[in-house]
């Protein structure tokens, strides 16, 4: 199974939703996807700490970006 990109992850109508919900200012709606972002990452990491290694078997998440 191919792991989706990003891109294809989000729907087509998406993008303007969320700008939309900040009334147009596409500035707002970055800072809110990148402050979304850092609280998934800081969460990532709390659960990687708090995780056994034979709970997943000793996955780690990847840091990558495509």
């Amino acid at each position: 199974m191919r792991e989706r990109s990003i891109g294809e992850a989000v729907e087509d109508d998406e993008p303007a939703k969320v700008i939309a919900y900040h009334r147009g200012d596409t500035h707002a709606a970055i800072d809110t996807l990148l402050e979304d972002i850092r609280h998934l990452r800081r969460q990532l990491a709390l659960t990687e700490g708090a995780m056994s290694r034979g709970m997943a078997r000793g996955w780690r998440p990847s840091y990558h970006r495509d």
